[in-house]
């Protein structure tokens, strides 16, 4: 089958289904995986197997008294694993809770709701902040001893 030999029996379904373009067939011609054949997938037939795509066009447009569309593959549905249970928080309503933690003493709760420092200065300054609220916090004390050790190599070598 040659190119021109395709194109008219492209058009020719292309008419027969009351389509635009070509790639309005598409919708007709089923796929073994299920659903109709990708657009995509059809260019590339032309070129690569255009005996079968003719065969296929023929099998379910041309030789079809009344062509039926194919419904579309079914596809995961987009956002449907979004967790609905969670919630945002701002800023001050996070600070809040943070801090009613601190007063209750839950240190486990604050590490869960202060997130990790990523500096040695983020660590200096939340270090600084606490001293000067007069709260002790030995974890923080403890990530800001690690970064200072990390960050300067020469104070662990002056401690041993």
């Amino acid at each position: 089958m040659d190119d021109k030999q395709l194109e008219s029996l492209i058009q020719a379904a292309v008419k027969k289904i009351n389509g635009k373009k070509e790639n309005d067939i598409c919708r007709f011609i089923p796929i073994s995986t299920g659903g109709y054949i990708h657009h995509f997938t059809m260019r590339k037939m032309k070129t690569e197997d255009p005996k079968q795509l003719a065969e296929w066009i023929n099998q379910h447009i041309l030789q079809q008294s009344n062509p039926q569309e194919v419904a579309p593959k079914q596809r995961a549905a987009r956002g449907s694993r979004k967790r609905r249970d969670l919630f945002s928080l701002s800023k001050q309503d996070l600070e809040k809770m943070i801090h009613m933690a601190r007063l209750a003493g839950d240190s486990e709760m604050v590490r869960k709701l202060t997130p990790p420092p990523t500096s040695f200065n983020e660590v200096k300054k939340q270090l600084m902040a606490s001293v000067r609220h007069g709260r002790v916090d030995s974890d923080l004390w403890n990530l800001y001893v690690e970064a200072a050790t990390a960050n300067n190599p020469q104070l662990t070598a002056s401690t041993n």
